[in-house]
C-alpha cells in the first residue's frame, strides 16, 4: 500500500471506518492491486474476460467492508462469507487462465501465497464471529477502535 495511503488511514477514524483497521481488508485491497497490475499485462484477453477478473477480485474487500458497516454480527458473517466466494471465483479465474498460458507460473505462485493467506484468515475471522454469536457475546465493542472508546467513554 503506497505510503500517504497508509497515513490516511490513521486519520478520520470512526465507527464506521473500523474496518480499515483489519488485516484482512488490508490484504484483499493489496491482493486486488496485485492481481490489478497483472491484468494491465495481458493484451491477449478480452476485456470481458478482464473484467469479470476484476470485479471478482474487487469484490472482496468491498464486501469486508460493507458487512462491517452493517453492524450486525449475521450481516457481517453473511458478507465474509460473500468475500471468501468471491475469492474462490478469483481464484477460479486465476487458475483457468494459468492453465491455458495466459498467466505465467511464477505469477500464480506468488497470487496462490496472497490468495491462501487472505483465505485461511477470512475463514479464521468467520469462525470466530460464528463462535461469538453462538457464545451470544456482545457485539458492537468488538469494532470500536481504542481510542475511540477511551476519547468517548463508550462501553
Amino acid at each position: 500500500m503506497k505510503e500517504e495511503l497508509k497515513e490516511l488511514l490513521q486519520q478520520h477514524k470512526n465507527i464506521n471506518r473500523g474496518y480499515r483497521e483489519l488485516e484482512v481488508w488490508k490484504e484483499a485491497v493489496e491482493l486486488f492491486h496485485f492481481v490489478r497490475e497483472k491484468l494491465k499485462t495481458l493484451d491477449n484477453l478480452s476485456f470481458k474476460v478482464k473484467a469479470q477478473v476484476e470485479d471478482s477480485i474487487f469484490s472482496v474487500h468491498s464486501n469486508i467492508a460493507e458487512g462491517y458497516c452493517r453492524r450486525s454480527i449475521k450481516e457481517n458473517i453473511q458478507y465474509i462469507a460473500i468475500s471468501l466466494s468471491s475469492l474462490g471465483e478469483n481464484y477460479s479465474q486465476i487458475f483457468t487462465l494459468t492453465n491455458s498460458g495466459d498467466i505465467d507460473i511464477d505469477w500464480f505462485k506468488e497470487y496462490d501465497k496472497k490468495h491462501y493467506s487472505l483465505e485461511n484468515k477470512l475463514i479464521k475471522l468467520n469462525q470466530t464471529y460464528i463462535s461469538k454469536m453462538k457464545a451470544k457475546e456482545d457485539w458492537k465493542n468488538d469494532y470500536l477502535i481504542r481510542e475511540i472508546i477511551e476519547s468517548y467513554g463508550i462501553e
